[in-house]
């Protein structure tokens, strides 16, 4: 079962805004570490659809979750879901958003949560390339700000990148550090700005060349997930992995980085662009690169 409330825990209420498929499981994680969960979108039964969504991709993949399957419908019980931001946050010790990778909507919803949050309550950015530098002032405290990226938490890649902004305090540094160990998760500091934070930087390196060799006609996407799944033992090659993100997630994520560089090498193909355009975002339309619940890669022959 769930945890109880400890008086251990470094802070008690936890407020996730965007119930999307990383909103989700953190809510999910942080309720069974024995937070107090309040879950903000304005999208009407959104955490319970993208639970659904989670629950049979994982099943689907004959995944064994970090949360016990019978610990689930529990652990979703604990947690508020709230239609109005102010109920959302207002009391809250840490607000972590995890809205699209569009800088003017995280600076519009930033300025909300700025405005109907506590004051020593900590702001935190789920984005996956963005520092929070971008848009701690909208948030009213750029003292109280932290970059908390996670991955596939629920499939136990228990790791989270932490950034501050250019004025976090070193406390706000340490409740988040905390935090993250807290809920069983290994902190990834980063010690100074950096675009795409630590093991991100990594990942969006295999991203950047695998969507060049496929979107320029060099290579079968499938080859290349073959080739990572049998050299890593990974159940999931790269192209599954960005299907499980969101494609229109992974466009808007690239082209902050090119963006920032303005290098035509950092340019995401229009292949990917023209996929998005017809529906195709990956599990969540249950079409991408692979067609869902019952991808070619999980089959028998795939490796035939």
């Amino acid at each position: 079962m769930p945890q109880k409330k400890s008086s251990k825990l470094p802070l008690q209420k936890f407020a996730m805004v965007g119930t999307g498929i990383q909103g989700t499981q953190v809510a999910m994680i942080a309720a069974r570490t024995g937070y107090e969960v309040t879950v903000f979108d304005p999208r009407e039964g959104a955490f319970r659809q993208t639970f659904e969504k989670v629950r049979a991709d994982l099943k689907a993949k004959k995944v064994t979750p970090i949360i016990p399957w019978n610990q689930w419908e529990a652990c979703a019980r604990k947690i508020r879901q709230v239609q109005d931001m102010r109920a959302a946050v207002k009391d809250a010790d840490l607000i972590l958003e995890a809205v699209p990778e569009n800088l003017e909507i995280k600076r519009k919803v930033w300025k909300e949560i700025g405005e109907k949050a506590a004051p020593g309550a900590i702001l935190a950015t789920n984005s996956s390339s963005m520092p929070v530098s971008r848009f701690e002032e909208d948030g009213g405290r750029p003292e109280q700000v932290l970059n908390i990226h996670f991955y596939f938490p629920m499939q136990g890649v228990n790791m989270v990148d932490i950034m501050g902004g250019t004025r976090t305090r070193p406390d706000v540094m340490e409740k988040g550090i905390a935090w993250i160990k807290s809920i069983g998760f290994v902190p990834l500091t980063v010690k100074k700005e950096l675009l795409g934070f630590c093991f991100n930087r990594v990942w969006r390196s295999i991203k950047r060349e695998t969507l060049y060799m496929w979107g320029n006609g060099f290579v079968d996407f499938m080859d290349v997930d073959r080739a990572w799944m049998i050299f890593t033992r990974m159940k999931e090659g790269p192209f599954a992995l960005m299907d499980k993100v969101g494609l229109d997630v992974i466009w808007d994520i690239e082209m902050v980085y090119y963006n920032e560089s303005r290098d035509p090498k950092d340019h995401p193909p229009q292949a990917l662009k023209d996929m998005i355009d017809r529906g195709e975002l990956g599990v969540k339309s249950g079409k991408g690169f692979y067609t869902y619940p019952n991808p070619a890669f999980l089959k028998p022959d795939f490796f035939k």
